[in-house]
């Protein structure tokens, strides 16, 4: 079993893309949620993986990762996620040491950017980019399925004013 300890930002600015060395464009769709967990299936441009994720308990939470066949992946997206799909384009960034993922939304989430960093440990001291604005890990309007609420109530993108004027 594995643990990931990830830490989310807002993104101030675009500097990160001058330093961006890859991309790939992903579609990820909420299968359930529970006791502060989820399920959740990605499609990628060559792959595609079944993951759950278990509760919070300070950044870092269990994470249980599967390679699925493309075919069940975009079966279970058409099928299971209709109306919980996220899409986004994943930009690594690397900086000091770390990569960061920027992922740009499209669709239901379009305008929306957000950096993420993965860490070793919850300890590990982290050099920030210039581009990086406010930690948003633990504010609950940043989940990616409150994301999805609050544009489907409003029937289009919500811009990130939107989300942070959102009740907590």
């Amino acid at each position: 079993m594995r643990y990931e300890v990830e830490r989310k930002f807002l993104v101030a600015h675009a500097g990160w893309r001058d330093h961006a060395v890859s991309r790939s464009r992903l579609t990820d769709g909420l299968v359930g949620e529970f006791a502060g967990g989820k399920v959740r299936v990605r499609l990628g441009e060559e792959t595609a993986w079944l993951t759950i994720k278990g509760r919070r308990d300070g950044l870092a939470r269990p994470e249980f990762e599967y390679e699925i066949p493309r075919a069940d992946a975009e079966a279970m997206l058409r099928l299971v996620c209709e109306t919980c799909l996220i899409e986004k384009t994943r930009h690594c960034v690397p900086h000091d040491g770390v990569v960061w993922t920027v992922d740009e939304y499209r669709g239901a989430l379009s305008g929306m950017v957000l950096a993420e960093v993965e860490l070793e440990h919850e300890a590990q001291v982290l050099t920030m980019p210039d581009w990086i604005g406010r930690e948003v890990t633990a504010d609950p309007r940043f989940r990616q399925s409150t994301l999805l609420r609050l544009a489907r109530e409003a029937g289009r993108p919500v811009t990130l004013h939107e989300v942070i004027a959102a009740p907590l």
